[in-house]
């Protein structure tokens, strides 16, 4: 659902040193039929000087209230504007945009969920979803730089969590796959989100399996519905369409099989 609508702040709050956690709710008539985990949307400034939407995954979403929850960090003034939002405030919002993860794909699997950094919130709504299909086992690793975590709870109350740190205060020393082989976690399938070189290494240890990978690629977007080709990746196969290698993420993306992009 590719337009622009008005939403009211039910809730913003810090959840970690730049980590700030903010609940938008539709307008009875304005709420989407389907949101899917690995969507985002984009939310403008509220600062007339910046008109780009800044691209935001969807954390979780709540049909029944009308909820979106966006987890974000911090990183320049459009982000720093929407963390200074309050409740009853009006965030207008680009949206529902881009292709997300198929929870029926990975029904009945042991599925692998791998988070690093900022890509960790997009996993809190693929494991709710995951964990109301029968059958279906969820293991979440989270990596953080530091001891101060955040959406554990939520994370851990959907399926097994394990947690590594860069500085080894929390759980396994190093990063996701190093807390993978340390727990001995053999998946079906893996579902990913994080930096460029996490994913490299999601690929490269899914082809070792021989498993699927679905992995979600972040990066800078600026129009969000495929106009400006500002966020293009490079894939396998050549695309029907343009004749070339080329995807953009806001559009065919942010989520794809791991196989048909290269990273």
């Amino acid at each position: 659902m590719k337009r622009k609508t008005t939403m009211t702040v039910t809730d913003i709050r810090s959840i970690a040193e730049g980590i700030y956690s903010m609940t938008l709710q539709y307008r009875k008539e304005d709420m989407p039929e389907e949101v899917k985990p690995g969507q985002f949307a984009g939310l403008y400034p509220n600062d007339a000087s910046r008109l780009l939407p800044r691209p935001i995954s969807i954390c979780r979403w709540d049909a029944e209230n009308r909820e979106l929850r966006f987890v974000f960090r911090t990183a320049g003034a459009g982000t720093a504007s929407l963390a200074a939002q309050k409740t009853g405030d009006k965030v207008d919002m680009l949206g529902i945009l881009g292709n997300g993860y198929d929870p029926e794909k990975l029904a009945g699997k042991k599925v692998l969920l791998l988070g690093g950094g900022i890509g960790i919130p997009p996993m809190v709504e693929l494991a709710a979803a995951l964990s109301k299909i029968p059958g279906t086992e969820v293991t979440a690793a989270m990596g953080y730089r530091n001891s101060d975590l955040f959406l554990t709870e939520e994370l851990s109350s959907y399926g097994k969590l394990l947690i590594a740190t860069e500085d080894g205060s929390v759980g396994t020393k190093g990063n996701v796959l190093d807390a993978v082989r340390e727990n001995a976690v053999e998946p079906d399938a893996v579902c990913a989100c994080g930096p460029m070189p996490m994913l490299r290494a999601v690929k490269k240890f899914a082809q070792e399996k021989g498993i699927p990978a679905y992995i979600s690629l972040e990066e800078r977007m600026a129009c969000g519905v495929g106009a400006c080709l500002g966020c293009v990746t490079k894939t396998v196969e050549v695309d029907s369409h343009s004749h070339v290698r080329n995807a953009r993420i806001c559009t065919e993306g942010p989520v794809f099989d791991a196989q048909e992009v290269a990273i």
